[in-house]
């Protein structure tokens, strides 16, 4: 990543604890939304371009976990930052609530088979991280079930990156007041009132719930091997350049390359040359 355009993300140190509450969501660190706008689509290509390297080369992989309260982005981040990518080399995962079998075994075993294989750029859209917070803010489970998960998810993700692939977890902090207007905004417009999910005014009732478990999610689980990015996302334009520019340093440090095969590069162009 150019310096000039680096952006400040606010990396959550393990054990940091109560951390959302120094964050603003409407902060943009001083970036204009008209730089943000214009230096996105540079950043869009550049992920692009390595995304397409990391699945020539097929020995690494990226998993993006995205996490956040209700509006606050995470479809849209999907289709404005990682849109770009080669679908032939990427997946977006959307975990919804349990089907009775999955609730029938450990709650990572729908996770397991859905994690990137070599060379892919999978997405969660929420994640096994609903196992902590939603399972807790909805008091779904004591928690004596939903404590221990910590360690499980720790020890979980500590495997997936000793197996190369490479884990970005990104929270995406909005206000109270930012999601009502998002809120309010889906029921003034026509085109958006599928979105409209009563459920979402339940959970909103359940904020501070949700804020504390996250608080502890956050704490407890960015680790070496996962950290936890904590995006501001008030300001939808801040939130793509943010997150593009995230993922841009992350696999330009990466350095994927193309794969070169054995060819004697000689003899082909001579056996495809056009006859004499």
């Amino acid at each position: 990543m150019n310096d000039h355009v680096a952006p400040a993300v606010h990396l959550v140190p393990q054990g940091a604890g109560n951390v959302l509450p120094g964050i603003d969501p409407g902060s943009t660190d001083g970036v204009s939304q008209k730089r943000a706008r214009a230096e996105l689509p540079e950043a869009v290509q550049e992920l692009g371009g390595l995304q397409e390297r990391l699945w020539a080369e097929q020995a690494r992989s990226v998993l993006v976990v995205l996490q956040g309260m209700d509006t606050s982005g995470k479809d849209g981040t999907v289709k404005h930052v990682l849109g770009a990518m080669n679908p032939g080399g990427t997946r977006v995962v959307n975990f919804k609530k349990p089907s009775p079998e999955e609730l029938a075994h450990d709650f990572l075993w729908r996770i397991l088979p859905r994690v990137p294989r070599p060379g892919e750029v999978t997405v969660f859209n929420r994640s096994h991280y609903e196992d902590v917070v939603a399972v807790r803010a909805w008091a779904l489970a004591p928690e004596s079930v939903w404590r221990p998960r910590f360690e499980q998810i720790n020890t979980f993700e500590r495997e997936l990156a000793q197996a190369g692939i490479h884990i970005i977890k990104l929270f995406l902090h909005i206000s109270y007041d930012e999601q009502r207007r998002r809120l309010l905004a889906r029921l003034d417009h026509p085109d958006k009132r599928w979105k409209f999910d009563l459920a979402d005014l339940d959970a909103r009732q359940r904020w501070t719930a949700f804020q504390n478990a996250y608080e502890e999610a956050l704490s407890r689980c960015s680790t070496d091997d996962a950290p936890w990015y904590v995006i501001p996302a008030d300001h939808k334009w801040y939130r793509n350049w943010v997150v593009a520019r995230l993922l841009e340093e992350v696999l330009s440090e990466m350095d994927p390359h193309y794969p070169q095969p054995d060819l004697d590069i000689e003899d082909l162009q001579r056996r495809l040359a056009p006859p004499n």
